[in-house]
């Protein structure tokens, strides 16, 4: 079986709400990394993070990588909310992999967060 490494940016990491549909398709953690200085991100009603990649007005945003196979990423897919899609995510350390982005219709009236550079930073405030 052929495994891809996922990148995700909210509500599926580790201890928040969505983690959990990781776990149900034994996605395994990989790492904590950090994005390219390349994306921005928005709070959708404060339910859960949309990320937008932005060349010219980007940051680092804190993400994680899982291992996880292709039949369970369908499965994860089916249940993130309309405006989540999969695209291809630069990390800080060059490499590129698939992961969770945001469609910037979703972003329209919403609050840009980019300056907590992360999910999980922006809750603590």
């Amino acid at each position: 079986m052929a495994f891809i490494n996922f990148v995700v940016n909210g509500t599926l990491m580790r201890g928040l709400s969505l983690n959990q549909n990781l776990l149900d398709v034994t996605a395994e953690f990989v790492s904590d990394a950090r994005t390219a200085p390349k994306y921005r991100l928005w709070s959708i009603r404060d339910e859960y993070p949309a990320m937008i990649r932005d060349e010219n007005n980007g940051a680092k945003i804190d993400v994680e990588i899982w291992k996880l196979s292709a039949e369970a990423l369908v499965t994860i897919l089916q249940n993130e909310p309309p405006g989540l899609v999969v695209g291809k995510i630069e990390l800080e350390d060059g490499k590129s992999m698939l992961g969770v982005l945001g469609e910037t219709f979703i972003v329209v009236g919403q609050k840009e967060i980019t300056e907590w550079n992360g999910w999980r930073n922006y809750l603590r405030m």
